[in-house]
């Protein structure tokens, strides 16, 4: 009995004639003739499938300590991984089309179905494709870093989890999850808190009265940053580009404004993964410290002067009258 393949069926004409040809699969001498030849496609249908899943799971666990270690990025070894997978399910599919008498010359789609197919389809996941091979060069960021999407407002920060050809994940600060095509991730701002140094400068800016005393307070200032466990407290000064900085809290007289002295003080932070509460318990300590030493922040203060001839202006105190008609 002499099956018939998928490609006899489509070229059959329109008089119902179906052209036979010799077998794809080559039908075993002890296979009964009772059993059809679709059975057989079936059967190495399946063992192809299951073939190319072994192979792509064998190659991935033989390569991907050696990509590891040669690529030294996480971002690039997932990427090769994937192509590697890709490769070997694409060989899968291709002996799959043999099977069924299907070839390469054989499927053709006219010039217009392919450039709508392009246009509308594939346009915008080629252009993924190549923004993420830009992203994978350029190394604006890995897998692993802590980054910031600048937006209007509060930016987004969070963690990069996995970088694709087509898109980035990123795990939220507040817990959510992100998938941004690398398309868009080219055309913003990003700002990556995990490049170089995880070290981040912070600016706290208090006002003092100009009658406070203006040494202790700097003084005070540089000791409550001091006293918090994130804040670095001191050693080597930190370098960036060609300039270096103090490693310790540095307290500078930043104006003398209309209201009071304007102290600006600057810090360093170890880790870039919680800046505000690190900000707030410096804040607490400030204050706390300027309470102790009869420090005053200073706050804007309005005094009215009236000319001579300028006509009279009647006050009254609400507290003292009260007062008086209590007595």
């Amino acid at each position: 009995m002499t099956g018939l393949s998928l490609l006899n069926l489509l070229q059959a004409g329109g008089n119902g004639t179906v052209v036979q040809e010799e077998e794809t699969v080559p039908r075993p001498g002890w296979l009964p003739e009772i059993v059809p030849t679709i059975v057989l496609e079936i059967v190495a249908t399946v063992f192809v499938i299951f073939a190319s899943w072994f192979v792509a799971r064998l190659l991935v666990r033989v390569f991907s300590r050696r990509l590891a270690q040669h690529l030294q990025r996480p971002s690039l070894t997932r990427v090769s991984l994937a192509a590697i997978r890709v490769g070997v399910y694409l060989i899968g599919f291709f002996t799959v089309l043999r099977i069924y008498g299907l070839d390469l010359s054989n499927i053709a789609l006219s010039v217009t179905v392919f450039s709508a197919v392009v246009g509308v389809i594939l346009a915008p996941i080629v252009g993924s494709v190549i923004s993420g091979l830009f992203l994978l060069a350029d190394q604006p960021y890995e897998i692993g870093d802590m980054i910031e999407l600048s937006e209007q407002g509060e930016g987004t920060r969070g963690f990069v989890e996995d970088i694709t050809l087509r898109y980035t994940k990123i795990f939220t600060l507040d817990n959510s999850f992100l998938v941004i095509p690398n398309g868009s991730m080219r055309e913003r701002d990003v700002i990556n808190y995990s490049a170089e140094d995880t070290r981040i400068r912070r600016t706290l800016d208090v006002l003092i009265t100009y009658e406070s005393d203006l040494p202790a307070a700097r003084t005070k200032m540089e000791e409550s940053a001091q006293k918090v466990e994130s804040v670095i407290s001191g050693g080597p000064r930190i370098r960036i580009g060609s300039a270096r900085y103090p490693a310790k809290p540095d307290c500078l007289i930043g104006a003398f404004a209309d209201d009071g002295i304007l102290l600006r003080l600057r810090y360093w932070i170890k880790e870039p993964y919680s800046p505000q509460k690190i900000e707030s318990k410096v804040q607490q300590n400030v204050w706390e410290a300027f309470e102790e030493d009869d420090i005053e922040i200073a706050y804007p203060h309005t005094q009215h002067v009236f000319a001579d001839e300028g006509g009279e202006l009647p006050v009254r105190l609400a507290d003292s009258e009260e007062q008086t008609e209590s007595k």
